[in-house]
């Protein structure tokens, strides 16, 4: 009301009645303040994320965007979904990012949803957003779709509440239908982009700790993968549904279960696979060259560097994946104390010396393993990333705090001892801004290495050895002066530790009357 009578005084009214003139905002205020706004592919979280570097995975990014704009009523029956596939390191995201940002400059990028299993935004690791967040983007593509959408809202208040099956057909294909089926509807086209599908996350309805006979049995990561993947199914079979859908993933089963040919004949595109077409090996050889070239300018080493020979071995150590380059690159140039000419020496030693084996990561299995035993304590380095991946998959953790909690004495400098050659694969902050930014790790793969023995060998660590050792870290600051002021740290290491269920081994075991007492306050407020 003030807005409408600024600076007005000495007046007065009867009868007023207040008009809303723009019911739709309101609508998608309610749709925006139930999205994964860290998914779309220009978020401030993605900031970072990989893109393809300068002219390399043209040839995909070519084929991609061409089926993206190709006309659809060439077709009688035009397949809508397309699926690009790969193993992890192969460069997905990266085409995924590059390819978001051309159709956003041609105007063919309705929505994009980019999944991320290490994400601290939980919006990104489950299904929960997904409609909403494409929904939203929908939105704001058009303005047409934009009016439908929140009238759709408005006439179907509970849809946030429904599944996702449901939310598509309220808050997508039924305004598609309105506007689409009018005498002069907008033409619409371009693609809605998914990547990282298979790291989405199972959300769970039930109690899954309790053991009574209506005990439900937990959903797995595999089955809300294929909820999506059968709502996005049902939308592009829609003959209203104008939009393509690339969805990119690993060849899990459940993905090549639901995209084998023999199953659904007729409902997909061509599969794209990273791995076997479009070979990587010219591009890893452009990209390596550049950033040779890169590194010896800044470092003022010779023209003779690197010797000959050396990319063609990296490339061919890399196996297609785009991974193992990207980090050899980092290695030689995030400011590790050993010069590039000492460290590539060593990597190309490890490539010469490795045995020869069936599987495709073991020359970046090597390349991990070299960087880790980098470290002056390779096992605690190992603990520490494993620690700081499980706090910031359930709370937004600065590295002040990841410090204060797994250091074993607060004034020492044992994060930089641990971690300081480690920069080429952690996001290390700098220490001015260590209170306020988390550490971050560059790809997915690290994870898949540090999970399986069999690849990490002397280096694998049990999950609950990870507990453990964030339960004891727990202890010691209850125990510790120091750490008694930072109720905020027990207030959300209490919130871990209610997620391990358990209250009463603390009680029995905190000796500190101070610390009792502060873990006493924190649960009186969970």
């Amino acid at each position: 009301m003030g807005s409408n009578f600024n600076n007005a005084q000495n007046f007065q009214i009867d009868n007023y009645q207040y008009v809303n003139v723009n019911p739709a905002a309101d609508a998608l205020r309610k749709l925006e303040a139930r999205i994964a706004e860290a998914a779309i592919h220009d978020s401030a979280e993605r900031c970072d994320a990989p893109k393809c570097h300068p002219e390399t995975r043209v040839a995909v990014q070519n084929d991609l965007y061409e089926w993206i704009v190709e006309d659809s009523e060439v077709s009688e029956h035009p397949r809508k979904i397309k699926w690009v596939t790969g193993p992890a390191g192969t460069g997905k995201t990266a085409v995924m990012g590059s390819l978001s940002d051309r159709c956003k400059a041609g105007g063919v990028l309705p929505a994009t949803f980019f999944f991320a299993s290490w994400s601290s935004s939980i919006g990104r690791r489950r299904k929960t957003a997904f409609v909403t967040t494409i929904a939203h983007q929908l939105a704001r593509y058009h303005p047409e779709l934009r009016e439908a959408i929140s009238t759709a809202i408005d006439a179907n208040s509970d849809v946030f509440g429904k599944n996702l099956r449901a939310q598509m057909e309220v808050l997508v294909l039924g305004p598609l239908q309105q506007i689409t089926r009018r005498p002069h509807g907008p033409v619409l086209r371009g693609a809605i982009i998914i990547d990282g599908l298979d790291e989405c996350e199972a959300e769970q309805y039930h109690n899954t700790t309790s053991t009574g006979p209506r005990t439900k049995f937990p959903r797995t990561n595999a089955e809300d993968q294929l909820e999506v993947l059968q709502v996005l199914q049902a939308a592009a079979l829609d003959p209203c549904f104008p939009f393509r859908i690339l969805i990119a993933s690993r060849p899990e089963r459940v993905f090549r279960e639901f995209f084998d040919p023999e199953r659904n004949p007729t409902s997909f595109a061509q599969k794209l696979d990273l791995n076997d077409k479009h070979q990587a090996n010219a591009d890893i050889t452009l990209f390596l060259e550049a950033q040779f070239n890169i590194i010896r300018r800044r470092y003022n080493l010779p023209p003779s560097w690197p010797p000959p020979g050396t990319v063609q071995m990296l490339v061919k150590n890399a196996s297609g994946q785009f991974i193992y380059a990207a980090t050899v690159i980092r290695l030689l140039d995030t400011g590790h104390r050993d010069p590039p000419k000492a460290l590539l020496e060593a990597i190309l030693k490890t490539g010469t010396t490795q045995k020869m084996t069936s599987s495709p990561f073991e020359p970046l299995d090597t390349l991990y393993t070299h960087i880790l035993d980098s470290s002056p304590d390779p096992p605690l380095s190992v603990r520490w990333i494993r620690s700081i991946t499980f706090l910031n998959q359930r709370l937004r953790v600065s590295a002040s705090y990841i410090h204060l909690l797994l250091q074993t004495d607060p004034e020492s400098s044992e994060a930089e001892h641990l971690l300081g050659n480690l920069h080429s694969l952690i996001r290390i902050p700098p220490p001015s801004n260590q209170a306020t930014t988390r550490y971050d790790f560059y790809h997915k793969s690290l994870f898949d290495f540090l999970k399986d023995p069999g690849r990490c060998r002397q280096l694998y660590v049990d999950d609950s050895e990870i507990r453990v050792l964030i339960w004891n870290a727990f202890f010691r600051a209850c125990a510790s002066e120091f750490a008694s002021p930072s109720l905020f740290l027990f207030h959300r290491m209490a919130l871990i530790l209610c997620y391990f269920n358990l209250k009463r081994a603390v009680i029995a075991i905190v000796h500190s009357r101070e610390a009792f007492s502060a873990f006493c306050q924190i649960y009186q407020v969970l």
